[in-house]
């Protein structure tokens, strides 16, 4: 049977449908579909997509053209590639949009193990360490804990080509190690734990710590997820009714999440900005005249005092902020530290941060590239790159990320207990809270062995150090 595929082509700028027989066609239809949907959604709102030749509304001479450019690619994947430019490191697309939706809810398949691997210099070979367990997790209650090296995973040595199959097996036995001098030694110990869907979230810890007449709150925050507005907010209701005198915002794993989410952290932090801008965006210059031109309100994100369902928002009113960062700090945290910068002082502790200061959205293969009857044929979705955020002062985060104020990485043989006030990265922000170091009980004593960072869990993670904002602007150029 003869099938009907609806193509765009490109001309001068306006969007024209044509339908063509496919039964010469070499390519699979199908994957015709996904091409077409691809390049539709790339051309109509990529942030760099003047920098994209092929993404020029009349680069194709005419409907062939454009056909054959489609069909040259070996998959969507390749199409995709082909149509973002090398700098771009955050841009995906993604053959399973309920996943990708999941992730960005706080679900996944885990075992509740946190982990950072690292890579042996001049070696494939990896180990892992905890970072912490989810609570309410399989791992909760098991004999692994945050500090644990890991170097097999089923019996089976780590590398660089089975890391990912094996962590994401359906049961994950972990092999322990330590560190002995310059070498990672496993302990014989093994822990087998199931991989299961869970919901994490992202408030890992919330508390006060009083420290020379000073109540200090203490906010471990690891991803910008909506669903949990709710639960930060309340967060914030307990630090003002403890009255705390300073914030200390952890973000060392936060990833990132959506933009508005972070703007509502910040508003809770400051209070007393309502109204004002908190970012600045700035899309492609098509997408950036036409806000210009019709609705130039849309281009800031301004400070709220509510959330969902016009909840009021807990306002502590601080004029300083302590952030803890790391080079897994990335996305919407940058955003909040930088959205803060022009308004309050902020002092960041830590490591420097990844460096993304561009928002995304998901598009999928239906009208107007909305979710609602998105086509039932394949469920690919893409989230580009769709406008670069700078703070009042016009401020953008740096490619290399944020340097901090205060330099203390996070020492594989000294982690210490997250939210104890002797935790090395914490004693560093109550230390420049009090103007008094801070004892830590975990001295390090400075791996001898040679390693660099490799990956992190979150890396499996379809939304992994993304900031995105939660759908397709209205004011599209199609209308």
């Amino acid at each position: 049977m003869k099938r009907l595929l609806l193509f765009t082509f490109l001309c001068g700028g306006l969007l024209m449908s044509c339908a063509d027989d496919m039964d010469d066609e070499v390519r699979d239809a199908s994957y015709m579909e996904i091409a077409d949907f691809i390049y539709r959604g790339m051309n109509e709102i990529y942030l760099y997509k003047a920098d994209v030749p092929q993404l020029a509304d009349n680069y194709f001479s005419d409907e062939d053209a454009y056909k054959d450019y489609l069909a040259s690619m070996d998959s969507p994947e390749d199409l995709f590639d082909d149509l973002t430019v090398a700098l771009d490191r955050f841009s995906f697309i993604t053959d399973d949009y309920i996943e990708l939706e999941n992730s960005f809810n706080g679900i996944s398949k885990s075992t509740g193990v946190d982990y950072r691997l690292y890579l042996f210099s001049g070696s494939n070979d990896i180990f892992g360490v905890v970072r912490y367990i989810i609570p309410g997790s399989n791992a909760e209650g098991t004999a692994i804990e945050r500090g644990d090296l890991f170097t097999r995973i089923n019996g089976e040595s780590l590398n660089t080509s089975n890391y990912a199959s094996l962590l994401s097996s359906p049961s994950v036995t972990f092999s322990l190690a330590q560190l002995n001098g310059n070498t990672v030694e496993e302990t014989g110990e093994e822990v087998t734990i199931a991989n299961t869907e869970i919901t994490e979230n992202p408030i890992l810890i919330q508390k006060v710590i009083e420290i020379d007449g000073k109540k200090i709150g203490y906010l471990m925050y690891n991803s910008f997820v909506a669903d949990f507005d709710g639960e930060l907010n309340d967060a914030f209701g307990y630090f003002k009714a403890e009255n705390i005198d300073n914030l200390v915002l952890d973000l060392r794993y936060n990833g990132g999440g959506r933009v508005s989410s972070a703007t509502r952290l910040a508003s809770m932090i400051t209070g007393s900005n309502t109204g004002e801008i908190f970012a600045k965006q700035r899309w492609n210059e098509s997408y950036q005249n036409y806000f210009l031109a019709t609705d130039p309100d849309g281009l800031f994100d301004y400070f709220t005092d509510h959330i969902d369902n016009n909840v009021a928002i807990n306002k502590l009113n601080l004029n300083n902020l302590y952030v803890i960062g790391t080079s897994s700090t990335a996305s919407a945290s940058e955003l909040v530290i930088n959205g803060l910068k022009p308004y309050i002082n902020v002092t960041t502790i830590g490591t420097r941060t990844t460096g993304k200061s561009q928002a995304s959205v998901t598009l999928y293969d239906g009208e107007n590239f909305a979710r609602k009857n998105a086509n039932p044929n394949h469920k690919y979705a893409i989230q580009p790159l769709v406008y670069e955020s700078v703070n009042a002062n016009d401020i953008v985060v740096p490619y290399e990320g944020i340097v901090p104020d205060i330099k203390i990485e996070e020492e594989l043989d000294s982690f210490g207990t997250l939210g104890d006030p002797s935790e090395p990265l914490l004693a560093a922000a109550i230390s420049a809270i009090t103007g008094k170091a801070q004892k830590q009980s975990f001295a390090s004593k400075r791996m001898q062995i040679n390693y660099k960072e490799f990956k992190e869990r979150n890396a499996l993670k379809p939304n992994y150090k993304r900031m995105y904002i939660d759908e397709l602007p209205s004011l599209n150029l199609r209308n």
